[in-house]
């Protein structure tokens, strides 16, 4: 969900960008939140659907004669699905704005920036020159070397890499080798669309000042994070559940949300953006509240655009349109009805 030009991140920040995006290496998820069993050694791998698809049907918010159309989003994708809903081209010509995914946007100085790029080197590592070798526990490890051997071969750099920025490198080449690729090709879709129709664009920000990148970057540098969890989770979800995000991606192609709502999944997501979101550094800069900022801002933008239009449309990530807690369980707790699609 953050797009920050991470030329320019700093630190957490940078983490912040790549765990919260919706575009992330992170995949979405969607259903209640249970683990998968290992998947047995007989299983056949799940073929990715190819070709033109029209992914899901649209939710629709509505009270009295507004209405706002939200599209559910999953990453990963099949790299060889093209994605084509007449649903939504009628849908987003019909619509007077167009609300976007929340964002946090860094509030840093020209000259902040210039300042900074020295600092940025060596951002990723660990601290006092550690190797991952040096920071995991060996049963860890051996399993990181294995999946790093299967998916990203020799590279000798990332074993300097902090965990958490070790973890998400491995995931996005995971899925890449899988046929696999984040969403982004959906969204640049839609934008097109709203683009040639000339619709009005609103995107929630949480604006975020940042005094001095440089200090908060050396500072980070040399600062421990409890990412191991992290670390963790993402080597279960790799041994177990790439075939289960195929069925996932499958399902998003074709529409199947029954199938989307039924399948279990490992998450490693929460115990990534707890390392980044409860972090020392992230807590002294005001950001552990970051998510629920991103929720509120959203939250009124999308209030503001159904009062205002008779049609909106929307994007969000599959799981805020299920979750008990979600961006759309929060409009209708406010009084908006909601309609899913079968």
């Amino acid at each position: 969900m953050l797009k920050v030009n991470k030329i320019f991140c700093i630190g957490y920040l940078m983490l912040a960008q790549l765990l919260l995006s919706g575009a992330g290496a992170s995949a979405q998820t969607v259903g209640s939140i249970e683990s998968v069993e290992a998947a047995s050694k007989d299983d056949v791998d799940e073929v990715l659907i190819i070709g033109e698809q029209p992914g899901p049907s649209l939710w629709r918010v509505y009270k009295g004669d507004h209405v706002m159309w939200v599209m559910g989003t999953l990453s990963p994708l099949s790299k060889d699905m093209h994605w084509h809903s007449r649903q939504v081209e009628t849908a987003v010509a019909e619509s007077q704005e167009f609300l976007r995914e929340p964002g946090v946007k860094l509030d840093v100085s020209f000259w902040g920036k210039v300042g900074l790029i020295p600092s940025l080197v060596g951002i990723k590592n660990n601290p006092d020159g550690k190797k991952l070798i040096d920071v995991l526990p060996e049963h860890l490890y051996t399993r990181w070397s294995t999946l790093k051997e299967k998916y990203i071969g020799n590279d000798k750099d990332i074993e300097k890499h902090r965990p958490i920025f070790a973890a998400t490198e491995l995931f996005k080449k995971s899925i890449e080798k899988s046929g696999m690729v984040p969403y982004d090709s959906v969204r640049w879709a839609v934008e097109s669309i709203v683009r040639g129709k000339k619709i009005k664009t609103t995107r929630p920000t949480v604006e975020h000042e940042v005094k001095n990148p440089r200090s908060i970057a050396k500072k980070f540098k040399k600062s421990p994070l409890d990412d191991i969890e992290c670390f963790a989770r993402t080597l279960d979800r790799l041994e177990t559940d790439l075939d289960a995000m195929r069925t996932r991606a499958n399902a998003w192609a074709t529409g199947d949300l029954t199938a989307l709502r039924n399948l279990p999944y490992h998450d490693e997501r929460e115990d990534c953006e707890s390392a980044v979101l409860n972090s020392e550094m992230a807590q002294e800069h005001g950001l552990q509240d970051v998510k629920n900022l991103m929720k509120t801002e959203w939250l009124a933008a999308a209030e503001t655009a159904l009062a205002a239009n008779e049609s909106t449309f929307a994007m969000l990530p599959m799981a805020e349109l299920y979750k008990k807690d979600g961006y759309l369980a929060a409009l209708q707790a406010k009084g908006y009805a909601i309609e899913r699609p079968e």
